[in-house]
């Protein structure tokens, strides 16, 4: 129109319209067809229905929530920071654990740890209860399953990793956390479906390499140590666990911290006891419940808010910095050299890390641009 002369006040007067016409059109069929476009009202009954009909200001109303649901939408990189967020708080773990098991039996130490996730997070929950009005869904009867299971596998896991650490290194269990990138992603695969591309592929590869390297006591005799053996054996157990909380990530994050918290630690407490081990330095339950508040509850918050957006398996990914700096840490702390195997595996792990935390393909298929497509199709 512009092109043929038509003065330009014309244009967008004809253009605004058009626009107000199709915003009617909207309107007006979900006035008439609510129970087609929205299902919760054909699920409710006819007593949300008739409303609808009766006038635009309710329709408007939905038209508007739908769009502010939308805006909500959390982007992508949120998710990315969330999950380095928790790799981070739970980088510590390794380390200090390793310190703590001194003065400390493994059992009962697993315990304090999800005990101290569980009350630490107890002040964020009353805060939010009274400070802010954000509404989260609680969990229900159809989630029982993958809550139970979460809930024994993290009693599992610890164990296994503090009984590891006894005869492991914490800078080999440090870097060996990195198999629950491949424990996630392939379970994630098998049981729940999950997509897994062809770069994840090449990272799980490298990280199992590399885990195996580790795994070795004696490399010129083939012996695999028992202790990287009993790490392994957790992220197996954190693998499948990762893969229950994704079904369960929708849900309250804060809850989902609290029941692992009380009831995870509270399992490994019982059987510690049962086991005949016993708390030998008083100070150390209060730094123990310390660790569990940071390396496990505020991990955990910020790795179920990753999961929603990234799904179990990315989000796993992203979290594979997490051993690079619990390496770090444990080099710092302990000054102990490793063997030359070892920064082999170390250089195996960063490829497949950087590997697994990329969602881009290997190699990118060169795409002809529009003027290219119509260049060709001339000739």
């Amino acid at each position: 129109m512009a092109e043929s002369g038509r003065d330009c006040s014309e244009v967008l007067i004809r253009l605004s319209a058009v626009k107000g016409g199709i915003v009617n059109l909207d309107r007006l069929i979900l006035e008439d067809h609510p129970e087609h476009c929205i299902p919760e009202t054909a699920k409710e009954g006819e007593e949300k229905i008739a409303p609808l009909k009766g006038g635009n200001r309710q329709v408007i109303m939905i038209m508007e929530k739908t769009d502010k649901g939308t805006e909500k939408t959390k982007p992508i990189g949120v998710g990315i920071l969330f999950a380095v967020l928790a790799a981070a708080l739970y980088a510590i773990n390794s380390p200090t654990s390793k310190l703590l098991l001194g003065y400390m039996p493994s059992t009962l130490m697993a315990g304090f740890l999800y005990i101290g996730a569980g009350i630490g997070m107890l002040p964020v929950a009353l805060f939010r209860k009274c400070g802010t009005k954000t509404v989260e869904t609680k969990l229900t009867r159809k989630e029982l399953p993958y809550t139970v299971a979460m809930i024994l596998l993290d009693i599992a896991a610890p164990i296994c990793l503090l009984l590891g650490l006894k005869s492991a290194t914490a800078a080999n269990a440090s870097l060996l956390n990195n198999f629950e990138i491949v424990a996630t992603a392939v379970i994630a695969l098998v049981v729940f479906r999950e997509k897994i591309s062809v770069r994840l592929w090449f990272g799980i590869l490298f990280v199992t390499l590399s885990c195996v390297l580790l795994s070795f006591e004696d490399v010129s005799g083939l012996r695999f140590s028992i202790g990287s053996l009993l790490i392994l054996v957790a992220c197996v157990c954190w693998g499948l666990e990762n893969n229950c909380t994704r079904k369960i990530s929708s849900k309250d994050p804060l809850q989902i911290v609290l029941l692992k918290g009380i009831f995870s630690g509270t399992g490994s407490l019982v059987i510690g006891l049962l086991a005949g081990e016993r708390v030998r330095v008083l100070w150390s339950v209060f730094a123990v419940l310390g660790v569990g508040f940071v390396a496990y509850g505020l991990s955990i918050f910020f790795y179920v808010y990753a999961q929603r957006i990234l799904g179990a398996a990315r989000t796993s990914a992203y979290y594979a910095i997490a051993p690079f700096i619990g390496t770090f840490l444990s080099l710092l702390i302990f000054r102990e050299m490793p063997p030359y195997t070892y920064f082999i595996a170390l250089g195996l792990m960063a490829v497949g890390a950087w590997l697994a935390s990329g969602d881009k393909p290997l190699f990118r298929r060169h795409r002809p641009s529009t003027e290219e497509t119509e260049k060709q199709s001339r000739e």
